[in-house]
């Protein structure tokens, strides 16, 4: 198929949990036309919807772009994989499930840096509209909104200590993460139903795909945004099995294609820092310089220890007999290991004192193994991985060329900055003194990764280059600001190309201290908002001039 389609007023590029809540909100107007564009499939795999299906999800083309990024100088030289989803439901659909909002303080700099209507008073409203709480609405927690919120459907001893060793390292136990201060020891709240995935495309899209004015394509890739006088008119896209295609959008195109998506279309479409895109031949239709810069990333220090005499899946799963009784066991209640987000424990605290929130998120597991994807080890262990939440090292994301195939530099820059190598030293240090409390000492916690030969501080910096990696947050490279390197506005609007936005965790200005899924659905709602906010200011003097008229008409 080949040629332009007939004009949509909004056309929404990826289906990830930011477009799939746009495209809700946006169709709720029978008024107006939206089309959701998704370069994957549909998310009708079965290993998406069971939890622990997640390990089967990333690294799989069928669901994940499989991108990987450059080598890392911080990480002694490796390069490492790092997953996007690429289904009906982008990364909810492979993620690890948990629900978290981040910090007040997070929302609030964004504002006092020059970003009105985005601090935590103005996104608190946010979150509650699109939350189903299992708790029932509250001053902190919404109800009868699309987004599931559940507790676990289980525990494990081994967890339980854990938390009490925390606390007695003075990481106290908490009940909830997400009324604005995060710091403490809890289970994490969850993004599931009666034990299954609740991924954006169930809670957003099923809903209303019987509205006629909302069409959702998924097997199209977006290729570019095509400009015509300086404004968005239309993407050029193409179809699995069929040609290209250009599609208008009468009022905006929404770029919701993520950290890595949204920047690379960009510059594919001549929207970019202008050495990159006349090195490569693409053609400046907009330098935009910022466009792809300020990638940050919540980089996880996988530290592993052996136990004895306490249950892990390790051994559990490692049976034939634990792994027919895993099945049974969600099969007849929807619980058990299989029911298990990739974390269950977590605990958020600071590194030093002079930290003024918290600043380390741990994701403790009872299991361990070399990298997601590989089998678990041979032996009862658990995982404690720890991520410095305020990344002081930047990175950035880049086109290798116009073509759409091959896949983007992605470049980190992991421990590039004196601060965060410090941090990570602590947070080993930290680590160490919680597996060495006494609520643990029953189970004789023995360091595998990295090792306890790694003592002094230069040791710790190698080690946590040779333990470091994603745990799946990128962020940023569509900055929000008003200063020169700022990629959208406080409206999300880009910066001189009128009809186009970008609403995805790209436009974050600093990364939130914990997981994204969930602020990215809370720029999302915001961008709901923003649109038809203007949409309703564009088109009430085209209304008022009408009514005029037909009263002149009348007289």
């Amino acid at each position: 198929m080949t040629g332009v389609s007939e004009p949509y007023d909004y056309v929404i590029v990826g289906a990830g949990p930011a477009g799939c809540l746009l495209a809700n909100r946006l169709s709720a107007d029978p008024s107006v036309r939206v089309l959701l564009l998704e370069a994957g499939g549909h998310d009708n795999l079965p290993w998406i919807h069971i939890p622990v299906g997640y390990l089967f999800c990333i690294g799989n083309p069928r669901t994940d772009w499989c991108f990987k990024t450059e080598v890392e100088p911080g990480l002694g030289g490796r390069a490492i994989g790092y997953p996007r989803g690429r289904v009906l439901g982008g990364c909810s659909s492979i993620n690890g499930m948990i629900y978290m909002r981040g910090q007040a303080r997070d929302y609030d700099l964004w504002a006092t840096a020059g970003n009105p209507g985005w601090a935590w008073r103005d996104m608190l409203p946010l979150f509650k509209r699109m939350e189903d709480h299992y708790g029932g609405p509250s001053e902190a927690h919404g109800a009868g909104g699309e987004w599931r919120v559940e507790k676990q459907r289980l525990h494990w001893d081994l967890l339980d200590s854990f938390r009490e060793a925390a606390a007695q390292n003075g990481i106290p136990s908490v009940d909830d993460f997400n009324e604005g201060d995060n710091e403490g020891c809890s289970y994490f709240q969850v993004n599931q139903r009666a034990g299954i995935r609740w991924n954006a495309a169930k809670a957003f899209l099923k809903p209303v795909k019987h509205r006629p004015n909302l069409t959702v394509e998924s097997n199209a890739e977006v290729l570019r945004v095509e400009l015509a006088d300086g404004r968005a008119k239309a993407v050029r896209i193409r179809r699995k099995g069929a040609g290209e295609a250009s599609i208008h959008a009468r009022r905006e195109i929404v770029l919701c294609a993520g950290a890595i998506g949204s920047p690379t279309l960009l510059q594919r479409s001549g929207i970019g820092p202008r050495g990159l895109l006349e090195s490569l031949g693409v053609g400046v239709r907009h330098a935009l310089e910022g466009v792809g810069g300020n990638l940050q990333d919540h980089l996880q220090l996988r530290m592993i220890y052996k136990v004895t005499g306490v249950p892990t899946l390790n051994m559990i799963a490692g049976s034939l007999l634990g792994k027919i009784g895993m099945g049974w066991q969600y099969l007849l209640n929807r619980s058990g290991p299989l029911a298990m987000a990739p974390s269950q424990l977590g605990a958020f605290t600071r590194s030093d004192p002079s930290q003024p929130s918290a600043n380390l998120e741990y994701h403790v597991q009872p299991l361990s193994l070399d990298r997601f994807g590989e089998p678990l080890h041979p032996f009862a262990a658990f995982t404690a991985s720890v991520c410095n939440l305020r990344p002081a090292s930047r990175g950035r994301v880049a086109i290798r060329s116009a073509d759409p195939a091959d896949a983007p530099l992605i470049q980190p820059n992991y421990l590039s900055h004196p601060d965060d190598l410090k941090v990570a030293a602590d947070a080993i240090r930290l680590t160490r003194r919680i597996a060495a409390a006494p609520a643990l000492a029953a189970f004789s916690p023995e360091e595998y990764l990295p090792g306890p030969g790694y003592d002094d501080e230069d040791a710790l910096y190698r080690a946590a280059g040779e333990i470091g990696t994603t745990i799946f947050h990128p962020a940023g490279t569509c900055r929000m600001g008003s200063d020169r390197s700022a990629v959208v506005d406080a409206r999300l609007r880009v910066h001189g190309i009128p009809g186009l936005r970008v609403a995805d965790a790209s436009i974050m200005p600093s990364i939130v201290s914990g997981n994204t899924c969930s602020p990215t659905l809370a720029v999302a709602e915001k961008a709901a908002g923003l649109i038809l906010e203007d949409a309703a200011k564009t088109l009430a003097p085209v209304t008022t001039r009408t009514a005029a008229r037909a009263e002149r008409a009348v007289t």
